[in-house]
């Protein structure tokens, strides 16, 4: 039988939308399909014709957050200077989780303890990571970072956006502090940091 049209693919947005929001907010305790439907003024019936259950709603809220990120992060143009991709993709990283903070969490914390997501969820979340290695190593190849291992350099660069992002959507920056200048400027230095050093 097919999904009656009220059940559609806005609806289900909707639902992952505001699942992701109860994740990030109130924890998973907050997240029952019955609170769910009612939120999003549709029926647990809706729930269950688009997701089948709750395990399937969790695994969907991290697919579509992974989505939305990867995409954002994918869509950085590669140019000939890697090192400014570098730089771009950090600050393409910070947009992503600004527009949409009620999955950053669910993304990068175990926000629903002893739940794993779906292998093939798990190789998307992997694949967000692959242009930041991808431009270290251009940039490595070209002599302009220092010849360590890209795996290791992004690692180092994205734990460090990581840190910052999440000090700004958590509220924890001191008062007063305009981060959007902060952030720019810590992650030209941090890209700084890995340069090759010529002599003069």
């Amino acid at each position: 039988m097919p999904r009656p049209k009220t059940h559609d693919d806005a609806l289900r947005g909707r639902l992952l939308e505001r699942a992701g929001e109860l994740l990030s907010t109130e924890g998973p305790g907050a997240l029952s399909l019955r609170r769910l439907a009612a939120d999003v003024n549709t029926s647990t019936t809706a729930v269950y014709s688009l997701f089948g259950g709750k395990a399937a709603l969790l695994n969907a809220v991290y697919e579509e957050a992974f989505r939305r990120f990867g995409e954002r992060i994918a869509s950085v143009p590669q140019t000939d200077d890697p090192v400014e991709d570098v730089v771009q993709i950090g600050l393409a990283y910070r947009r992503s989780a600004l527009a949409d903070p009620q999955f950053y969490l669910v993304m990068f914390s175990k926000v629903v303890p002893n739940f794993e997501p779906s292998e093939e969820t798990k190789e998307a979340a992997v694949r967000t990571f692959l242009p930041v290695v991808r431009d270290v190593g251009r940039a490595v190849e070209a002599g302009l970072f220092r010849p360590e291992p890209a795996e290791r350099i992004a690692l180092a660069m994205w734990g460090m956006v990581h840190g910052l992002v999440s000090l700004e959507l958590n509220g924890n920056l001191p008062p007063g502090v305009e981060i959007a200048p902060v952030y720019e400027s810590a992650l030209r230095a941090h890209t700084d940091g890995w340069r090759v050093r010529r002599e003069a």
